[in-house]
C-alpha cells in the first residue's frame, strides 16, 4: 500500500470535488443528508432519542433540497469515468428525489437495493409501520458502457448473519444486515454510521483492485475500510471537523494493521 491509496479531505464536497480530475473515479458511494432532522424522536437502546443529526441534515424545503441533490450529483458525475457506478443510500425523505435527479442527469439505474434491518428500533408514535429498511440506488454513469459487477463473488458471498441470503445462488436485491454494532464505534460515534458489511458488499460488488473509490459525504469513513483492506484507492471528503477527525482515527487504525499511514489533507 502507498500513501496515495487513502486520501482524506477536510472540506465541503462542492469545493473539493472541483479540485478532482474529470473522469478519474471508478466508483462512488454517497450517504448524503436524508433531510429528516425535523424535531422528531426515535428509540435507541430502549430509550427515546432525538432524530436530529445536525443542521447539515435539516430540510430547507422541497425545491432547495432537490437543488442540493442535483448539484452534488452533477459535480460527482464530472469526476466519474464513463463506466463508473455510484451507490446512494437514503430513505423516503430523499431517495425519490435522488432517483429523479439521476435520470435527469443521464445516469442509468441498475438496481434498487433494500437494506433490511432485522434489529430496527420500534416506531414510538404507533401511527406508522416500523421503519425497518433503507434504500440504496446503484447506477452507472453511461448505460452504454460495460460497468464492473463481480457476479461470481456476490453469488458465493457467505450468508453469515443474513437470514434471507441464499448462499450459492444469485445475490438478490434485499440484504438483511443488522444496524451498526457498538464494536464498530470504538473510535467515536457518528449519527448515521453504516455497518461495515453494507459497504463491503457495495465496494466488492462494483470495483476491482486498484480502482479509485470516492465518498463525498465520508462521515466516519466506513467506505474507506473495505477499500483499504482490499487494495482499492479511497478518497473521502468530510465537511464536519468532528467527523473528519473520527474518520482519520478509524482509517489510521485500519492502515496501521497493514503497515501504512493515512494521507490527510487539511
Amino acid at each position: 500500500y502507498t500513501l496515495e491509496q487513502t486520501k482524506l479531505i477536510h472540506g465541503d464536497c462542492f469545493d473539493e470535488l472541483q479540485r478532482l480530475d474529470a473522469e478519474s473515479v471508478d466508483c462512488v458511494f454517497a450517504d448524503p443528508p436524508y433531510f429528516l432532522s425535523n424535531g422528531g424522536f426515535s428509540c435507541s437502546g430502549g430509550e427515546m432519542t432525538s432524530v436530529d443529526k445536525g443542521d447539515w441534515d435539516e430540510s430547507r424545503g422541497v425545491d432547495k433540497d432537490y437543488e442540493f441533490t442535483q448539484e452534488w450529483l452533477e459535480e460527482v458525475r464530472r469526476v466519474m469515468k464513463p463506466d463508473a457506478t455510484i451507490w446512494i443510500s437514503g430513505t423516503h425523505h430523499n431517495i425519490y428525489a435522488v432517483g429523479h435527479a439521476l435520470k435527469q442527469l443521464g445516469f442509468d439505474i441498475l438496481n434498487e437495493i433494500t437494506w433490511f434491518k432485522p434489529n430496527a428500533p420500534p416506531n414510538l408514535s404507533c401511527r406508522y409501520f416500523t421503519h425497518s429498511h433503507e434504500t440504496l440506488i446503484w447506477a452507472v454513469k453511461d448505460g452504454d458502457e460495460k460497468h464492473t459487477f463481480n457476479y461470481d463473488e456476490m453469488k458465493q458471498w457467505p450468508a453469515d448473519n443474513d437470514k434471507i441470503r441464499n448462499a450459492g445462488k444469485q445475490m438478490r436485491s434485499v440484504w438483511s444486515i443488522p444496524l451498526t454494532p457498538i464494536s464498530e464505534k470504538t473510535h467515536g460515534d457518528h449519527p448515521t454510521q453504516k455497518p461495515r458489511e453494507l459497504l463491503r458488499r457495495c465496494i466488492l460488488a462494483a470495483t476491482n483492485e486498484e480502482d479509485v473509490v470516492l465518498d463525498p459525504f465520508a462521515g466516519s469513513g466506513t467506505t474507506g475500510i473495505p477499500c483499504v483492506r482490499n487494495n482499492r484507492t479511497f478518497i473521502g471528503i468530510e465537511r464536519e471537523n468532528e467527523y473528519y477527525e473520527l474518520m482519520k482515527k478509524r482509517l489510521s487504525s485500519v492502515n496501521e494493521s497493514l503497515n501504512d499511514t493515512v494521507y490527510a489533507v487539511e
